[in-house]
């Protein structure tokens, strides 16, 4: 197979998106990708259903969000993975999703044996910032966002 880890996340990114849409009835407004070594991280942004954000208000109807994303998650986890090993080639170890209801987040993890530690970041205020632009593809502004991340060792 001749596909970049690019070509791989955008992909990636596709499906997720799709899945999320087909198990709730609510597409993610954008989706970012980081394909990394071992580690594959999907973050779906404002993902949440209108009803979703409200019943998250309360710690209770949070929690209920959150248990109720984790058990679709692993209800629907098994076509996740053929399709993540059809698509990279590499077959999915461990797989967990976390949501953060306050912003309307799931995140996705897919690894193959590492520790995953992942950190959802605010957005970035401060327009002096450097741009890491050749980091970040854009595929077609359809809120699909790849980030690829090759750190050495």
């Amino acid at each position: 197979m001749n596909e970049t880890n690019s070509d791989f996340a955008q992909q990636l990114a596709r499906l997720a998106k799709r899945f999320q849409e087909q198990r709730t009835g609510h597409a993610p407004k954008a989706v970012n990708v980081v394909l990394s070594d071992d580690t594959l991280i999907i973050t779906l942004h404002e993902a949440l259903t209108p009803a979703e954000k409200a019943l998250a208000r309360t710690s209770n109807g949070s929690a209920q969000v959150q248990e109720f994303h984790r058990r679709l998650f692993a209800d629907s986890t098994e076509e996740m993975r053929q399709e993540i090993k059809r698509i990279t080639g590499r077959q999915v170890r461990e797989a967990v999703v976390e949501v953060e209801t306050a912003t309307g987040a799931i995140v996705h993890v897919f690894s193959t044996g590492a520790m995953v530690q992942v950190f959802l970041l605010s957005q970035n205020t401060n327009s002096d910032a450097n741009s890491d632009s050749d980091s970040i593809d854009r595929a077609n502004d359809d809120g699909l966002r790849v980030v690829r991340r090759d750190f050495p060792g």
